[in-house]
């Protein structure tokens, strides 16, 4: 009996010729992934990424992290044996005992996807199920609604036990969609947005805005902290710390209040783009939600990403505030967005911002500032932080 972990791949297989390029990433993503918590043998079979140790591993930690990877659908600790009956219920008594002794019904499920194997699958879990109940004499079989289901499937190399599988991270593995720019801000919503668009196998390269001294080194810690939480689903991130105090100090001085925040935001995305080009990104991400606030109008975003050529994409669009922290909770970043630490949005919020702001108004406010010197001032004191 050896301890591994199977994960399914999802939409992957669905990809027809250009499927093992999907399979190769999504293997080095678990590989790279895994490389803390010791050494596993990697590889595809059948739809089914093997997760093999190699030694002494921390199987715990290795399985919470594997259900964290963009691409797998389910992920399960399993046991495997030899392809022969008596040996698959040696195996499900034996690793999935403590499972057994806590319930009351059970029953079996089976897949055999060698179909050399003399049983067929009905058969196989008839044979299993009585013998796990001749030694578990509590149970009672319940085919509609068990309390634990034990998995047996007959593979090319082996025979799997395992309970329940757990529910992968979906979507597909990091790097198969390309590369682009993140807008990382302290809130809510940046992280939910960059981590959906990273679920589509994109990778990530952060980029902060932040406008010292009107925000704290907390403020900035925070997002470095986002980050992190991030990474365990989008892989190592190269977060970009960009100074913003003089551009927003320009805006608060020569421009109208009600334009300060959509003026403020086409200088971000100027910015980003120039560090899209540097990286060879080809998009930009924000957290923008229709309507949320006054800079997130159809108006004010059409009027933000004129200023650039590069395509932004805003997974969050359509979503409601609920859902949006409903991810955040369970991606693990909601309680870090919610700390009290402003961000440069924040402190230099106009009373009456200019909720359907016109391109003609705008780009005159902007002709009395000096913008490509500005950029050029933010980009000298650019900072980058490799997690």
């Amino acid at each position: 009996m050896s301890d591994m972990i199977l994960l399914k791949q999802g939409e992957i297989v669905l990809k027809g010729l250009n499927r093992r390029i999907f399979e190769h990433r999504f293997i080095d993503n678990i590989r790279r992934r895994l490389a803390g918590f010791g050494k596993f043998k990697v590889y595809a079979m059948q739809s089914t990424v093997y997760v093999e140790p190699l030694g002494e591993c921390d199987m715990e930690g290795a399985f919470e992290a594997a259900k964290c990877v963009f691409g797998a659908i389910t992920v399960s600790r399993a046991a495997s044996c030899v392809k022969d009956k008596d040996a698959i219920v040696e195996t499900a008594c034996s690793y999935l005992a403590d499972e057994l002794m806590n319930v009351k019904t059970f029953k079996v499920e089976s897949k055999r996807a060698d179909k050399r194997f003399p049983m067929g699958s009905i058969e196989l879990s008839q044979y299993v199920g009585g013998e796990i109940h001749d030694r578990f004499s509590h149970l009672k079989a319940d085919m509609h609604n068990p309390e634990f289901i034990v998995n047996v499937e007959v593979r090319d190399l082996a025979a799997y036990v395992h309970g329940p599988a757990f529910r992968g991270a979906g979507g597909l593995p990091v790097g198969v969609g390309g590369r682009m720019i993140t807008l990382l801000s302290g809130g809510i919503d940046s992280p939910v947005a960059s981590y959906m668009i990273a679920k589509r196998g994109v990778r990530l390269f952060p980029v902060h805005f932040y406008s010292h001294p009107y925000t704290s080194v907390q403020a900035k810690e925070k997002v470095l902290l986002l980050a992190k939480i991030l990474s365990k689903y989008c892989g190592n991130m190269k977060v970009e710390l960009v100074p913003f105090t003089r551009i927003q100090e320009e805006i608060r001085e020569n421009c109208p209040e009600g334009l300060m925040t959509v003026i403020m935001r086409r200088f971000m995305m100027r910015i980003a783009e120039r560090t899209a080009n540097d990286r060879d990104c080809i998009g930009i991400v924000t957290g923008d939600n229709l309507g949320q606030v006054a800079s997130q109008t159809a108006e004010a975003l059409n009027v933000t990403e004129e200023c650039v050529d590069i395509p932004i994409f805003r997974p969050l669009i359509a979503f409601d505030k609920r859902e949006i922290i409903d991810i955040a909770r369970n991606t693990g970043t909601y309680e870090t967005s919610i700390l009290p630490y402003e961000d440069c949005c924040t402190v230099f919020t106009p009373r009456r911002p200019r909720t359907k702001p016109s391109l003609k108004e705008v780009l005159a406010a902007e002709a009395v500032l000096d913008v490509d010197a500005l950029i050029e001032n933010a980009l000298a004191g650019l900072e980058r932080v490799d997690l």
